[in-house]
């Protein structure tokens, strides 16, 4: 792989970050594309002077799409929202933007393409994410047929956007619990980009879809207590019922920081797990990393006192 270049959409957040220092210890030159250069500036120096480049594309601009994927010869697509604001809709990011970046990257003879969906996408999900998420995946094969698909359950790590925010809102006296018993497998951050680095070496993997979860299931609320407990918090756990989660899930919606949302709330109505017939890290031959053995490491920042606390 040494002196490939790859270039990575959406490679400045949470698993992108972490994919880059990883690809770099290699010796791949990597292309970020984001939005916003300014902010993606951190991943700079997790590489060689002029390792790592970041450039300006925009999954909704063609133009801008084909310049980020000149050259390159892989391509891994990590874009994704979790709320829609303004021109950033879940089918402009999560199903046309993912199928320019596969018709571009066949066009312009990329060898490898991998594309970062969700476990639980599906067409006639309720949920406008995950149908955008599964239609997404529907239009990368048909433009690209040899794209590896994964499929993540919730990631941890430091820096992720669940367990961070469980453990910031464990300081309030009683919290509101959605779904509390809707299971889910979250996976380490690690562990993805380990599937990441693996699928671009290994040609068996070309054309499947891996579904990934981590060593155990935990329900909603388990999460958010694992979270609390680790934030030395004990916040009283009111479970909302069904009756009134819309309600509450609209008047959320709409806060300047959301708590959640509609389309959120329709996704918890569905439990997040791998699927016992998908391909996943047994496959790969990967051993899970225990989210008891990573929540420490990080969220004790939390604590009245830190980590002397």
């Amino acid at each position: 792989m040494a002196q490939q270049l790859v270039t990575i959409f959406g490679g400045a957040g949470f698993v992108g970050t972490t994919l880059v220092e990883h690809l770099a210890k290699t010796g791949v030159r990597v292309r970020v594309a984001v939005r916003r250069p300014n902010s993606a500036m951190h991943v700079k120096p997790l590489g060689e002077v002029g390792q790592i480049q970041v450039v300006q594309a925009n999954v909704r601009d063609e133009g801008s799409v084909r310049a980020a994927i000149q050259g390159a010869d892989a391509v891994i697509n990590l874009t994704g929202i979790l709320l829609e604001s303004g021109v950033q809709k879940f089918k402009a990011v999560h199903t046309q933007g993912a199928e320019t970046i596969a018709r571009v990257s066949a066009e312009l003879g990329v060898k490898k393409l991998i594309n970062m969906s969700a476990l639980g996408a599906n067409e006639n999900s309720p949920s406008f994410y995950a149908q955008s998420k599964a239609l997404g995946e529907k239009a990368v094969k048909q433009a690209f047929p040899d794209a590896t698909i994964i499929r993540p359950s919730v990631i941890f790590g430091p820096g992720d956007a669940l367990f961070n925010r469980f453990a910031q809102v464990a300081s309030l006296p009683l919290i509101p619990v959605f779904s509390g018993d809707t299971k889910f497998q979250p996976i380490y951050v690690g562990d993805v980009v380990e599937v990441i680095v693996k699928a671009l070496k290994d040609a068996n993997m070309a054309g499947q879809t891996y579904e990934l979860g981590g060593a155990d299931t935990y329900s909603l609320r388990d999460m958010m207590k694992l979270a609390a407990k680790e934030a030395l918090q004990k916040p009283f756990f009111l479970d909302v019922p069904d009756v009134a989660a819309p309600t509450m899930a609209f008047f959320f919606g709409i806060l300047p920081i959301s708590v959640i949302t509609l389309d959120q709330l329709r996704m918890l109505k569905t439990d997040n797990v791998v699927s016992e017939e998908a391909l996943g890290l047994v496959d790969l031959d990967i051993a899970p990393t225990l989210l008891e053995a990573v929540l420490p490491t990080y969220l004790h920042q939390y604590r009245y006192k830190g980590q002397f606390a």
